[in-house]
């Protein structure tokens, strides 16, 4: 077994917030959806005690728009990505109450399209990763009796291709990426009966190189954060025996920087911090020693998913 470089990958998350450079600078726009990623990871890895609770919910509240949506960062217009982001990190600190729960779900719902589609934001552009987006959200905020559940379920089942796979729209090209978001949703709202386990399975094995990693089209080179998008939709459908997972682990484990930490795309490539996050939630569904488990739906680790919905029966039963 490889070795996973732990403390590096969690002192280099950890120095993300402190660098002034140009890629930050670029990526100012998607800050909320980095704190999450950064945050899951150090979560999984059992060190997200290191962060500051407070000074971190305090600038998600800052990102927060009148509308009840949030932006990606502060005074950043509100998107369903980023609202997401940021009810993901406050489950993960137990903080989910600091928020208006029922004026987040008006945002989402006022985001559901007559066909039960979901925009991202108020100028229209429709997609199926906004479908998980409102589905997990409001899932989270124990509120989705606020959508038509139905319609949207059946939106999703209707980016179904005859290869099985999902694609963005009706008519869109199967993805790996965008499968998660469908086979995630479905999963989380109940219809996963709309998914052909078989022959999706297939095409989801279909996606391992010989390296050992996966892609997420045909023909296209492997990745590291298919590591997520294909392995976490084949542990929701109990298809994850189909792969040959000790070539992924050592795949993913390829891609470390071993020397100042974090994870890349590919062996050799820069490190960023969506790869060092679905590298080690890749690891995480493999069951890598050291590491929390993590929920392949809710893309959370499974105790702060457990405490979302059980916590408060959890602590009547213990009292």
């Amino acid at each position: 077994m490889g070795e996973l470089y732990l403390d590096k990958h969690v002192a280099y998350i950890k120095s993300l917030d402190k660098k002034k450079d140009f890629d930050a600078v670029v990526m100012e726009h998607l800050r909320m959806s980095g704190a999450y990623w950064g945050l899951t990871a150090l979560d999984i890895m059992g060190r997200l005690g290191d962060m500051n609770v407070d000074e971190i919910v305090s600038w998600i509240l800052m990102c927060q728009d009148d509308c009840g949506g949030f932006g990606g960062n502060h005074e950043h217009d509100p998107h369903i990505l980023y609202t997401l982001s940021a009810v993901q990190i406050l489950a993960l600190f137990d903080r989910v109450d600091a928020v208006d729960a029922d004026k987040i779900a008006s945002y989402i719902s006022g985001l559901q399209n007559e066909d039960g589609s979901f925009s991202g934001d108020e100028w229209g552009e429709i997609d199926t990763r906004f479908s998980y987006c409102a589905i997990c959200c409001l899932s989270l905020l124990k509120r989705l009796d606020k959508i038509n559940l139905e319609k949207a379920c059946n939106f999703v089942a209707s980016c179904k291709n005859f290869d099985g796979g999902f694609g963005c729209a009706p008519g869109g090209e199967s993805h790996a990426g965008q499968t998660f978001c469908c086979v995630g949703a479905l999963a989380i709202g109940g219809a996963l009966h709309h998914v052909d386990k078989d022959l999706l399975g297939w095409w989801l094995a279909e996606r391992q190189v010989k390296s050992g990693g996966l892609n997420g089209r045909p023909e296209k080179l492997p990745d590291v954060c298919y590591s997520w998008w294909v392995l976490a939709s084949l542990v929701i459908m109990e298809r994850v025996h189909w792969i040959d997972r000790k070539k992924l682990e050592q795949f993913i484990l390829d891609c470390q920087d071993p020397e100042c930490g974090g994870i890349s795309d590919r062996p050799d490539d820069a490190v960023d911090v969506f790869h060092t996050f679905f590298g080690v939630a890749g690891l995480s569904l493999l069951g890598f020693p050291g590491l929390a488990a993590i929920d392949p739906a809710y893309a959370l680790p499974v105790n702060v998913v457990d405490r979302v919905f059980y916590g408060h029966k959890k602590q009547l039963a213990a009292s």
